[in-house]
């Protein structure tokens, strides 16, 4: 069964067949072991995907008549397995005959269109290609190459045209590498990566033959098909870079750090340096050695290790690198260095430029995030998302996602947070990327302790936690971690929250790590000081505030004033909640804003100061449930009520005011007419979670259909 597998492996087999629920059932019963478990890459070859339902449509498409077929056989040669949008201008060259299309429309099996031919089904597209014989595919390719001619045009004609090869030609296969080049610089790895393997089967040396199946693979890589990478690799030159990349995106975090640094190693010196900024808009650009610097950073920002830092940084300076300020940065930030990592990080967070390179944008963006700078952080990662889009590095979009989420916690967007890590949790899983989806589940786990949902928050943290700890990843370990912590500070379980994140200082490289512990000092002392066990608190504190002192970011400095007043008795503290207040105005941390003025009200409350509590506690209350934070809204309310006070209304009917961001998504998904199971496969959760879900969708909205809910949904979404 489908839903027995892992959920990385269910979402790469659900893409790898189109979505097709037939071709899925066959495909399940085909894994071998190590398939079922993510060890080992799914098949790429459609023969190998789903046989039977192959010879079942070829059948079909052979009951044709024999002019139906061939065209057919030119439309899906035009679309498979490279789109050359170049069918109408074939039939014009041929002169043939489009009126048997009628006949293939009347079956069912496709109809014409205003660009082509519009087949039923991926599946019924790859028959018809199939079903030609040997002889007639090749002369649909030569036709289609012929008639491509235009400026731009270069890569697909060679496509086609060695497709129509007879046999092997190094004369074609240096040809197709040419125009692979040209692809990728493009933007079309996907097409790039196609032309290599062509030029593979035809070249006639071995050795050139495995080198371009390695390149082959980087190129699928990048565009996303991550089972294809793996499996051209596996016929390729042996490469340590790629087997690195591969342990970086889905295996060990040090294992993949070691192996990188490896390849920087042995990396072959080139005879001049490379031109222009260093960017060709993938996993490698034009200097290999410094791409393969900044995939070591990832690794060890993955995994929380020192020493790795100290290792990549002394290598880098003894290679003549200049390594990415990111490394520096945080090196010198794990080592208390805070003047020397804030240098070294704004100088990273400040290349963060339109149009430059996915991943290095990705790491301006965990520059700005450790400078406390949010709106740059949101700023280099969506660059780096628009890039790596432009670029068709698909890869690259789901790790800008993942870092962009830390922004999206603290500035007042939960919802829309989610929604956009929920997608990327889909893309990294289907790209191949399970560490970076283990990274969005803690993220998600995140937002659900934010807006209250610990069901969904401790399922996600703990499938978190199990990946990460079996692979080193102390960064999502760690968040996960901090999430549970949150939900339990939000929920007034003080004492659990505060050996939550005492526990983060205790936890080695793979296990923990030291930015989220430090992240998350401000809730340990919340906690702490509400347990009155603040001793380890005071150290945590005057080292965060060395580093808010250091970076003058505002919103550490506000947060580190809160700190302050929390571990001052009685009055004293009143001047610190105003100026961690003043601060907050300067900053973008919207939602700690709130738990400041949360926090803050209800010490002015205990000192029987009720004007200003009230109007805390009000401003408060109004922010929570504006971010659809309803845990930390019921405290507020309750601090009002212990003051005597009415809470302010909440709304009626309005679903967004009454519902938690994952019950709201839940619910607008059954608006949409998806059943549970597919919610559940769309959000990556158990259906049992999106039965508890929808239970309380109609426990809040007080409905007992999907009926009343689709309507309550469409009344509150009419502009």
């Amino acid at each position: 069964m489908i839903s027995a597998l892992p959920e990385g492996v269910r979402v790469r087999l659900l893409h790898s067949v189109y979505g097709d629920p037939r071709a899925a059932a066959e495909l399940v019963t085909r894994l071998t072991g190590r398939q079922s478990t993510g060890l080992d890459p799914l098949p790429t070859d459609p023969a190998d995907l789903a046989p039977a339902l192959l010879r079942a449509l070829r059948a079909q498409i052979r009951a044709l008549p024999d002019d139906t077929r061939l065209l057919l056989l030119l439309a899906a040669a035009d679309q498979y397995p490279v789109a050359t949008h170049a069918f109408l201008r074939a039939v014009t060259a041929a002169r043939l005959d489009t009126r048997p299309l009628e006949t293939a429309e009347a079956a069912g099996v496709a109809h014409s269109g205003a660009d082509g031919v519009v087949f039923r089904d991926a599946w019924t597209r790859i028959a018809a290609y199939e079903s030609g014989s040997p002889a007639d595919r090749r002369d649909m390719h030569r036709l289609l190459a012929r008639v491509l001619h235009g400026a731009g045009e270069t890569p697909r004609r060679s496509w086609h045209r060695g497709a129509g090869a007879l046999g092997p030609s190094g004369r074609l296969a240096a040809e197709l590498r040419g125009s692979a080049d040209k692809a990728r610089d493009g933007g079309r790895p996907d097409l790039a990566r196609a032309l290599l393997e062509r030029a593979a089967a035809l070249g006639t040396d071995p050795a050139q033959r495995s080198r371009l199946l390695t390149r082959a693979a980087l190129d699928a890589w990048n565009a996303g098909d991550g089972d294809r990478a793996r499996t051209l690799a596996a016929g390729g030159t042996a490469d340590e870079a790629l087997g690195g990349l591969f342990a970086l995106r889905a295996g060990n975090a040090t294992e993949a750090f070691d192996g990188l640094l490896t390849a920087l190693i042995h990396r072959p010196r080139p005879a001049h340096p490379p031109r222009g900024n260093g960017s060709s808009g993938g996993e490698e650009p034009d200097d290999p050695a410094r791409h393969l610097l900044a995939r070591a950073t990832e690794a060890a920002i993955y995994t929380g290790d020192l020493r790795r830092c100290r290792e990549a940084a002394r290598l880098a300076d003894r290679l003549g690198i200049a390594p990415p300020g990111t490394l520096g940065g945080l090196a010198a930030a794990f080592e208390g260095r805070y003047e020397d990592a804030r240098d070294l990080l704004r100088a990273a967070a400040g290349r963060c430029g339109p149009g430059g390179d996915p991943t290095l944008l990705v790491h301006a963006g965990i520059a700005a995030l450790m400078l406390g700078d949010h709106t740059g952080a949101a700023t280099a990662t969506l660059r780096a998302a628009a890039s790596a889009r432009a670029r068709g590095t698909t890869a690259v979009m789901a790790q800008a996602m993942e870092f962009r989420a830390y922004a999206d916690f603290w500035t007042g967007r939960p919802r829309a947070g989610q929604a956009a890590a929920t997608e990327a949790l889909h893309q990294a899983y289907a790209t191949g990327q399970d560490n970076g989806a283990c990274h969005l589940q803690a993220a998600l786990a995140m937002f659900a302790a934010i807006t209250g949902d610990a069901d969904v928050c401790r399922e996600r943290a703990a499938a978190a936690r199990s990946y990460a700890l079996a692979r080193g990843l102390g960064l999502p370990a760690a968040l996960a971690q901090w999430a549970l912590a949150f939900l339990d500070l939000t929920d007034g379980r003080f004492a659990g929250a505060a050996a939550r994140l005492r526990a983060l200082a205790g936890f080695g490289p793979g296990h923990g790590h030291r930015a989220i512990r430090h992240l998350a000092t401000p809730h340990y002392v919340e906690a702490a000081a509400r347990t009155d066990d603040t001793r380890i608190a005071r150290a945590a504190h005057a080292d965060y505030d060395r580093w808010a002192t250091a970076v003058r970011s505002p919103d550490d400095l506000a947060l580190s004033a809160r700190c302050r007043a929390l571990l001052t008795p009685g009055e004293e503290a009143v001047e610190h909640y105003r100026t961690a207040l003043d601060h907050h105005a300067q900053g973008t941390r919207d939602f700690e804003r709130a738990r400041t003025e949360l926090l803050y009200g209800s010490a002015l409350r205990r000192l029987r100061r009720r004007p200003e509590a009230r109007d805390r506690l009000r401003s408060a209350l109004e922010a929570f449930e504006h971010f659809g934070a309803p845990h930390c809204a019921a405290r507020a309310r309750a601090e009002l009520r212990a003051l005597g006070a009415p809470a302010a209304p909440t709304h009626a009917v309005n679903p967004a005011a009454r519902l938690t961001a994952q019950q709201l998504l839940v619910a607008r998904m059954v608006a949409e007419g998806a059943t549970n199971r597919e919610i559940a496969a769309r959000l990556a959760l158990s259906p049992r979670t999106i039965d508890h879900h929808l239970r309380g969708v109609f426990t809040r909205l007080g409905i007992r259909s999907r009926i009343e809910l689709v309507r309550l949904i469409a009344e509150s979404e009419v502009p």
